[in-house]
């Protein structure tokens, strides 16, 4: 009985271990991630239909706009394109 007991809560403790793993983490104030709203009225425009644009943002480390896709299970964080598909970025600068 008490190795039944014991192999019941180390499943659950390697369960817990698992899943924690698929946690969001927190983010500081200043992350990316965390501000948008603040799109030029031109990138709206170019946007293609069906993407959430209140939700979109400027990611300084690759010059694109995302936003945020809520799915059944999670949100995520995809590209904003324009109607015939490709990415909406800033000009980089040489």
């Amino acid at each position: 009985m008490r190795v039944l007991m014991l192999k019941q809560k180390m499943m659950v403790a390697v369960a817990l271990s698992l899943t924690a793993g698929c946690a969001v983490q927190p983010t500081g104030p200043g992350d990316a991630a965390k501000q948008g709203g603040n799109v030029p009225e031109a990138v709206i425009a170019m946007a293609a239909p069906d993407q959430d644009v209140a939700t979109a943002r400027l990611v300084p480390e690759d010059g694109c706009y995302w936003y945020e896709h809520s799915g059944p299970v999670e949100t995520t964080l995809l590209p904003l394109r324009t109607a015939n598909g490709n990415r909406i970025c800033t000009s980089r600068e040489t």
